[in-house]
């Protein structure tokens, strides 16, 4: 089902990881950001857009996680893009095929992948997504995955945030090959700091959509987990232990992971010196 959650802008929320779908409204079709999750939902989402009338001129997928690379046969053959960092690097990951990735992934035998990520990576430096819509501004990043964008709906004051600034989810580090994971999250949230003053509605790609006042409380309240994590501190954090959101206690385990592997890198590196 769509919501509205500002004019032209609607949310279809997957039982999966209450992972969030964005329809944006323009002149000839619309812009769908993130599809997914199961081919029931995708099919679902086909025949709400069919049924207002409207069809997919333009997809984008805000990073190179399974998740957010999905399309389903029925939501068309419009151009799906993304940042030419994150297109490259789901390439490079399904070069060896997608059931590979599927069974390393996890995938639910419910999530169709014959359209898996068959993306466009748009000339490095692009600034906003290249459709007949209202103006979507691109703010890349490295924070959670390579070539990680959030979208800034201009017009709309809406802020697609991708697999940031969730209520349900910790930051979840990129672990794998870069030099400070820590630090480049910390540099996207001053980012999207940067524009939280012409925010007024955030989506992120797991949780639930939050106002203007929750912008900067989420903002705050991840940097605040990052310099806990940084510093081995108990982190405090609400999405974390008994106070996490029932079906999600397993955020509390994605905590601990993060604390080891920057423990070993930690070592690691005070080895070499």
């Amino acid at each position: 089902m769509l919501t509205q959650i500002t004019e032209g802008v609607l949310v279809h929320e997957s039982e999966f990881c209450q992972s969030n779908t964005v329809v944006v409204r323009g002149r000839d079709g619309v812009l769908l950001i993130d599809p997914g999750i199961h081919g029931d939902e995708l099919a679902c989402l086909a025949n709400d857009l069919s049924d207002l009338g409207q069809t997919v001129v333009a997809g984008f997928s805000t990073h190179p996680h399974w998740d957010h690379l999905l399309w389903h046969s029925a939501l068309g053959a419009a151009p799906r893009y993304s940042t030419a960092v994150c297109a490259a690097t789901a390439e490079d990951r399904l070069s060896g095929g997608v059931d590979a990735v599927a069974k390393a992934a996890g995938i639910p035998e419910l999530v169709p992948l014959d359209l898996l990520g068959l993306i466009t990576g748009l000339p490095a430096g692009t600034a906003q997504i290249p459709w007949d819509g209202p103006r979507v501004r691109i703010i890349e990043h490295q924070a959670h995955a390579p070539g990680h964008a959030a979208l800034l709906i201009e017009e709309r004051g809406v802020l697609v945030a991708g697999d940031m600034l969730s209520d349900v989810l910790i930051p979840m580090l990129d672990l794998n090959g870069t030099a400070d994971p820590i630090e480049d999250y910390l540099t996207a949230l001053r980012l999207l700091e940067g524009v939280a003053g012409d925010v007024d509605v955030v989506v992120p790609g797991h949780g639930s959509v939050g106002g203007a006042d929750q912008v900067r409380a989420l903002i705050d309240q991840d940097r605040a987990y990052l310099h806990a994590l940084r510093d081995g501190l108990d982190p405090s954090d609400p999405r974390v232990g008994p106070s996490a959101k029932p079906g999600w206690e397993w955020v509390g385990n994605v905590h601990t992971g993060q604390l080891q592997r920057l423990a070993r890198r930690s070592e690691r590196d005070g080895t070499r010196d």
